[in-house]
């Protein structure tokens, strides 16, 4: 088939494919996850983001370098689209002195200052009145730094949701919100939980933006999400993006999801699978072929299994790890521990 340069949606060939490999990379990195996690490798809990690859890489792709993003739990996709390394990903699940929180966070809590990302959380919405502070310290600097905040369906139920919300329009804070939108806040399904279809009269009772996107099609949450960071960036405050996506697996590795029926599950995956989307998009518009596509995969494969291999040989933290990186003062951590052996 003959390549077109023309752009698309107004990203060049090169960025879509990038965009591509990185939605690949996304999905092998957590399959390569999951069967460390059966391998007992990673322990804990782990939440994975398969089914949600166009969410994370079609907005963090309207971000500059110096944007900040937080997110829920279920953020390995997020920081590998963000820049972090797979094997310091990896690394990291393993638990491992060469993850991003040298072993000491694991799944839900992966950071790098350098890169702008500023932590998966565990406690539900907690995340959402920290985007609003970091957004009030960037307003306050003078900085034209977008903070793009994350969180589930469940998040929206916390008080939190609302306090962040409120403040960020109020003070007209660059801090873009994005509820990704699976459906199920672990085993409850939205439409048992939430008394409005969706987001948008919440979005408006705080006099900001709100918007319904596609979260299976990357290109439409990449045009929504610039959108959105323009907005933001110019000082016009915040706005909420509800993606509707789908998680492909259960809630954590340990949840069957008995909770939705397998021929649900089956058509989500079988028509509604955002990379199957993407490359079919591709293929319309005669922009890339399907060589490309397994190129691509291969090397997400091969890359997922050196990520691995990288996680497997690096050492765990040494117990002195134990007493850095606290918030207490070093010398009374070490105190305590020598007036308890």
């Amino acid at each position: 088939m003959a390549i077109s340069n023309a752009t698309l949606n107004g990203l060049t060939r090169t960025q879509l494919l990038e965009m591509h490999y990185t939605m690949a990379l996304l999905r092998r990195f957590e399959e390569k996850s999951a069967e460390e996690y059966t391998r007992g490798k990673i322990g804990g809990f782990m939440h994975l983001y398969i089914g949600q690859e166009a969410v994370g890489v079609g907005s963090i792709t309207a971000l500059r370098p110096s944007d900040k993003i937080l997110c829920s739990y279920r953020e390995h996709g997020h920081a590998i689209a963000k820049g972090m390394h797979p094997n310091t990903v990896m690394a990291e699940l393993f638990g491992k002195i060469t993850g991003c929180s040298k072993g000491k966070g694991g799944s839900m809590h992966m950071w790098s200052n350098d890169l702008g990302i500023l932590g998966g959380n565990g406690i539900v919405a907690a995340q959402l009145p920290i985007a609003a502070g970091i957004a009030l310290a960037a307003q306050y600097q003078g900085l034209d730094t977008v903070v793009v905040c994350y969180f589930g369906d469940g998040a929206v139920d916390e008080g939190a949701f609302h306090e962040a919300l409120n403040l960020a329009a109020l003070w007209k804070l660059p801090v873009v919100y994005i509820c990704e939108n699976n459906q199920y806040s672990m085993g409850m399904a939205v439409e048992k939980a939430w008394s409005i279809s969706n987001l948008l009269p919440r979005a408006a009772a705080y006099g900001m933006p709100g918007e319904l996107v596609d979260g299976m099609n990357i290109l439409s949450v990449y045009e929504a999400s610039k959108r959105a960071i323009e907005h933001a960036r110019s000082g016009q405050g915040p706005t909420l993006l509800e993606i509707k996506t789908y998680r492909f697996r259960g809630h954590s590795m340990t949840d069957p999801a008995y909770y939705r029926t397998r021929e649900e599950e089956h058509e989500w995956r079988s028509s509604r699978d955002p990379i199957g989307i993407f490359e079919q998009m591709l293929l319309d518009h005669g922009i890339a072929t399907q060589a490309e596509f397994d190129e691509n995969d291969v090397k997400a494969t091969q890359l997922s299994e050196e990520a691995a291999e990288f996680a497997e040989n690096s050492p765990f933290p040494s117990l002195d790890e134990l007493y850095t990186d606290v918030m207490v003062d070093n010398s009374t951590a070490l105190t305590y521990r020598h007036l308890h052996q």
